[in-house]
């Protein structure tokens, strides 16, 4: 046995391998290898390091960081992670990199895949969940797919110019190589502009409509009618949401969609420099075979014991290449269990009193914003906790003011716009200390 676990082998383990390879030494395997093409000189690594030393120089090196409080959203959120998830996600039934293929060996990861659909079925509001996708941005580009998959005849896809930009490129990139026609719909005071669309829609030809909630601006849109209008044109509706908002928002059931797509990073997930984050992807029972990815179900076995399962597997490893609904080959399952594990812990009323929490302190950040004077409302629309303000100086110089004195200010939309997001983690302290940062520096101007 390796007592040693970063080292991968033994002196043993070594002398088994070149026994097995009918050799006695490692020159020996490589002799090969021409003698004026091989290195001799030393490699460049550090020299071995005890377990105390070690966290010494990682200490040092972490100690370089800048830490910043975080007023930026733009589909990466600040909320906290209960150190209980961190805990849990790391138990050996759970903790897995491999897909689970074999059932009777994987009944801890089938559990929590289950557990996982469920609850995002109930937060969206929706009938069907996957297994989880990859992110967001992939998510809403499948649900194009799916659309068009759905709607036979009809290749076009319309999409609100309020989805995140980050996401509309993903989906370019897809609909370029897979033959869609993708048309943006132009968006008037931060909304989707509903004429347009309409007029869009009314071309034909159309298998469906993408739209945010809230929007990339942070605005929650009004789309009542919108599910009625879509469907009167034999079309679907896909509407893209940060998860967490859900708590409190309508969801995408109750506004009529076919499909609800979006980033489940919001549940817990800590922004690690952007990612990773994990996909969530709904939809009607009627669309439950154009699903991509994989689905898990609940049976009993033979001795009527509960018993999860892989089913109605539309990857192309499962059926015929040519009648795959997708490629995709795994999930972001890892991030799954997080998500899974974060919402068993908050439950109903935790969720509301995250969203509630950060709708309170986005408003009232917004509002001691506008009191310096130097802000208006970009957008008078109804936001939640993210919103666009028009500086009346330079952006850039703001942010790296801001930056100097430990906070992370928005998200610069253009030259004299700047998007601010907060969350639960941002105290009424702090809020106030960003706002007096922001004064020091018109003081100082």
């Amino acid at each position: 046995m390796n007592t040693y676990k970063y080292f991968p082998h033994t002196e043993e383990d070594l002398k088994q391998m070149l026994e097995a390879c009918g050799v006695k030494s490692l020159d020996e395997l490589y002799s090969d290898v021409p003698e004026d093409i091989r290195f001799k000189g030393e490699y460049t690594l550090p020299q071995e390091q005890s377990e105390i030393e070690l966290r010494q120089a990682l200490a040092q090196l972490s100690a370089l960081n800048t830490p910043l409080e975080c007023f930026a959203g733009a589909g990466v959120y600040n909320h906290y992670t209960p150190s209980v998830v961190q805990n849990l996600v790391q138990r050996s039934e759970f903790l897995t990199s491999y897909t689970p293929y074999q059932a009777e060996i994987s009944q801890g990861t089938l559990h929590y895949i289950f557990e996982f659909q469920s609850m995002m079925a109930s937060i969206t509001g929706m009938d069907i969940s996957n297994a989880s996708m990859y992110d967001g941005a992939t998510a809403t580009a499948e649900a194009a797919m799916m659309m068009v998959s759905a709607g036979k005849k009809q290749n076009t896809v319309l999409i609100s110019e309020t989805v995140d930009p980050k996401t509309r490129r993903v989906v370019e990139t897809y609909a370029k190589y897979h033959g869609l026609e993708l048309t943006t719909i132009p968006a008037a005071n931060g909304v989707t502009n509903r004429p347009a669309l309409t007029e869009e829609l009314q071309k034909g030809g159309v298998a469906g409509v993408i739209v945010q909630m809230p929007n990339y601006f942070g605005i929650v849109e009004d789309f009542s009618g919108l599910a009625e209008e879509i469907h009167q044109q034999k079309a679907l509706l896909a509407i893209n949401s940060v998860a967490s908002d859900l708590a409190i928002l309508k969801t995408p059931g109750e506004w009529g969609a076919d499909i609800a797509v979006g980033d489940g990073q919001s549940l817990g997930i800590p922004m690690s420099m952007g990612g990773p984050g994990v996909g969530y992807m709904c939809c009607t029972e009627k669309l439950i075979r154009k699903l991509p990815g994989r689905i898990v179900g609940m049976t009993h076995d033979n001795r009527g014991q509960r018993a999860f399962v892989l089913t109605l597997q539309a990857r192309e490893q499962h059926i015929r290449r040519q009648k795959a609904t997708s490629n995709i080959c795994s999930n972001q399952s890892l991030m799954a269990l997080f998500v899974t594990i974060y919402l068993a812990t908050m439950g109903k009323e935790g969720l509301k009193e995250v969203a509630e929490q950060s709708y309170g302190a986005a408003h009232y950040l917004c509002d001691e914003l506008l009191k310096t004077g130097r802000f208006t409302l970009t957008y008078n629309q109804p936001f939640f906790n993210e919103f666009c303000l028009t500086y009346n100086g330079n952006v850039d110089k703001l942010r790296s003011f801001c930056e100097e004195n430990g906070f992370l200010a928005g998200v610069k939309i253009d030259e004299h716009t700047i998007m601010f997001a907060a969350t639960e983690n941002n105290s009424k302290a702090s809020i106030d200390k960003l706002v007096n940062t922001i004064n020091k520096l018109h003081e100082e101007e």
